[in-house]
C-alpha cells in the first residue's frame, strides 16, 4: 500500500472512508435495472417485439458485463478507483437515460419493430459496458480502505442495498407502471444521477492502493479459483431460480396465469427480504468468508431442495426464502475472499475477475435452466442445489 502522509493531502481530502455512498449507488442502479426488467414484457407488447427479442437484449447486457468487468477492474489498478467508477457511472447514466428516451419514443410512434429491437440491443449493450466498471471498482475500493477482517461486513452492507433495490424496484414499477410505462424509467434514471454527484463529492481523491507491477492477475490464478467458482455458481443459481419460478408454478402447482404471476412475485420478494436479513446478520457476525460460504451454500441448497419438493405456493416461498438467506451470506463473502487472496495492487483485477464470473453465470443460467426444465419441472432446482453443495464444501488447492 502506498504510504501517504497528512501533509501531502489537503484538508478537504482527509475524511474517513464510508461505504454509504457506494450503498446508495448500488441501490440506485439496482432499482434502474429492476425497473427495466419488470417493464420489459409490457414494453415489448406495446412496441411489437417478441419474447426472444427481449431475451436477446438482456443477454447482450450480460455479455457486455462479462467482457468488460475484468478490463475496468485492471484499469482501476492502473488509473485509480475514483476516475474509473465515476467514468463508468457517468456512461451508465447517459446510456440508461438515452435508452429510456428511445423506449418512450418507440412506444409513442409507429416505429418499425426491427429498428426498435436494434435500438434496444444497442442501448442495453452500451449500458452494460459502462456499468461493468461500477461493481468491480466498488469492490476494489472497499478492499483498499477496509481491513481484511471487516471486509465481509462492509460488502454485506453494499449487498443489502442491492437487495433493497431488488425488492423496492418491482414494487415501485407495479404502482406506477399501471399508469405509465415511461415514467418509472425516467424516475429510476434520476437516481443514478444523484449517486454520481454523491460519489463525485465523497470518493477519496487520493488513491490508497499500490500501483500494479508487471505480474498481473491471470484468469487462471490459483488464488482466485474458489471465489471465481463460487461467484459463478451463485449467479448461475439465482438466474435459474428467477427464470424458472413462473413456469414451475404454472406447471407443477397448476395455478392459473394471474395467480401464478402473483405467486412468482411473492417468491422473488421473499428472496429480496431474506437477502437483506442475511446481509444485516453478516454485519453482526464475526465469521470469516470461508465459514460464511460453507453455511450459506448449504442453507441455499436446502432452500432449493425444499422448492424442488414443493406442492404449494407457501412451501415454495419457504424454499425461496431459505435460498435467499443463504445467498445473502455467499455474495459478500466471495468478494471479501477474493480481496483477501491477492495483494493491494491486484484488487481491481481480482474484483473484475469475480464480477466477470458472476456475469457469466447470469448469462448461462437462463439458457441451461430452460433447456433442462423440459426434462423435469424440478430439475433446475436439483441442479443448482447440487452445485451449491459442491461449491460450499470444495476447497481449491493452495
Amino acid at each position: 500500500m502506498t504510504n501517504i502522509t497528512k501533509n501531502e493531502i489537503s484538508s478537504d481530502e482527509v475524511r474517513p472512508f464510508s461505504t454509504k455512498a457506494l450503498m446508495f449507488e448500488t441501490f440506485a442502479c439496482t432499482m434502474a435495472v429492476m425497473a427495466f426488467a419488470a417493464l420489459a414484457g409490457p414494453i415489448a407488447r406495446v412496441i411489437g417485439l417478441e419474447a426472444w427479442q427481449i431475451g436477446a437484449a438482456m443477454t447482450v447486457a450480460g455479455l457486455a458485463w462479462v467482457l468488460m468487468a475484468r478490463f475496468w477492474g485492471r484499469l482501476s489498478d492502473k488509473r485509480g478507483r475514483r476516475p474509473i467508477i465515476l467514468f463508468g457511472l457517468c456512461g451508465f447514466v447517459i446510456s440508461y437515460t438515452s435508452l429510456a428516451l428511445f423506449i418512450d419514443f418507440s412506444m409513442k410512434t409507429a416505429m418499425v419493430p426491427t429498428l426498435a429491437f436494434i435500438g434496444l440491443v444497442v442501448g442495453r449493450g452500451v449500458a452494460g459496458i459502462f456499468y461493468a466498471a461500477v461493481p468491480a471498482t466498488s469492490a476494489a475500493l472497499v478492499a483498499d480502505h477496509v481491513p481484511p477482517k471487516q471486509r465481509t461486513a462492509a460488502m454485506a452492507g453494499i449487498g443489502a442495498a442491492s437487495a433493497a433495490g431488488m425488492v423496492i424496484g418491482p414494487g415501485f414499477v407495479g404502482l406506477i407502471g399501471a399508469y405509465s410505462l415511461s415514467i418509472p424509467l425516467y424516475i429510476t434514471a434520476i437516481l443514478p444521477v444523484i449517486a454520481l454527484l454523491l460519489l463525485w463529492r465523497v470518493l477519496p481523491k487520493v488513491e490508497q492502493h499500490s500501483k500494479p507491477d508487471v505480474h498481473s492477475v491471470r484468469l487462471s490464478d490459483v488464488r482466485l479459483r474458489r471465489p471465481v467458482a463460487v461467484a459463478f455458481v451463485a449467479a448461475f443459481s439465482v438466474a435459474i431460480a428467477q427464470i424458472t419460478v413462473g413456469f414451475f408454478i404454472l406447471d407443477r402447482l397448476q395455478l392459473d396465469t394471474s395467480a401464478a404471476a402473483r405467486s412468482a412475485g411473492i417468491a422473488l420478494a421473499v428472496v429480496g427480504v431474506a437477502l437483506i436479513a442475511a446481509q444485516v446478520a453478516v454485519q453482526k457476525l464475526a465469521w470469516q468468508p470461508q465459514r460464511l460460504i460453507l453455511f450459506g451454500g448449504l442453507i441455499a441448497a436446502l432452500g432449493f431442495i425444499v422448492a424442488y419438493f414443493s406442492l404449494s405456493s407457501l412451501i415454495l416461498w419457504v424454499g425461496y426464502g431459505l435460498a435467499g438467506f443463504g445467498m445473502g451470506w455467499i455474495y459478500p463473502s466471495l468478494s471479501a475472499l477474493a480481496a483477501n487472496s491477492v495483494e493491494s495492487h491486484e484488487q481491481g483485477a481480482a474484483a473484475g475477475t469475480v464480477s466477470a464470473a458472476q456475469g457469466l453465470g447470469i448469462v448461462t443460467g437462463p439458457i441451461v435452466g430452460t433447456a433442462i426444465y423440459g426434462l423435469d419441472y424440478g430439475l433446475p432446482f436439483a441442479l443448482i442445489a447440487a452445485m451449491l453443495i459442491i461449491a460450499a464444501i470444495w476447497r481449491s488447492p493452495k
